[in-house]
């Protein structure tokens, strides 16, 4: 047990002359969920690369007629089928309530790997027009660096 002074427990509040005010000093505050230097540069590269992909995606497949219409008659490449797969889980808004459910999560239980799998979720989501639910995750990310850390038990 931690022994501390009399001054240590008790102060004095200095605009009511009579009023004290107990401080509890036996309580640490916990850390903020905050990525180490390391952490961000893999969101960062997470982040980019799915920013890149979705756009490619979009401006070179989905918005290219030729490439388009290749694809939608039987072209079987990793393009067509990423194209493919995209075009299944564009209508149901895939991407953004994706993002927005591990960033709920994320934001109960901070966690590295559901920030980085629901920030690849929102880039993809606001490339590929599910940018209300995507952008709504983006917010929760942010604010989920405001939460405590989990503590390890």
């Amino acid at each position: 047990m931690r022994h501390c002074r009399r001054e240590d427990q008790i102060r004095f509040h200095p605009t009511l002359p009579y009023s004290v005010v107990m401080t509890d000093t036996t309580t640490p505050a916990r850390a903020l969920f905050l990525p180490t230097a390391r952490q961000t540069n893999f969101l960062l590269i997470v982040a980019f690369l799915c920013l890149g992909e979705a756009m490619y995606l979009r401006y070179m497949v989905m918005e290219n007629s030729t490439m388009s219409l290749a694809c939608q008659s039987g072209l079987t490449t990793w393009l067509c089928e990423s194209f493919r797969l995209v075009s299944v889980l564009y209508p149901r808004q895939a991407f953004g309530w994706v993002a927005l459910v591990l960033a709920l999560v994320n934001f109960v239980r901070p966690s590295i790997l559901l920030v980085a799998v629901a920030l690849a979720a929102a880039a993809f989501g606001v490339v590929l027009h599910n940018a209300d639910l995507s952008a709504l995750a983006a917010g929760v990310l942010i604010l989920s660096l405001a939460r405590p850390a989990s503590t390890a038990e």
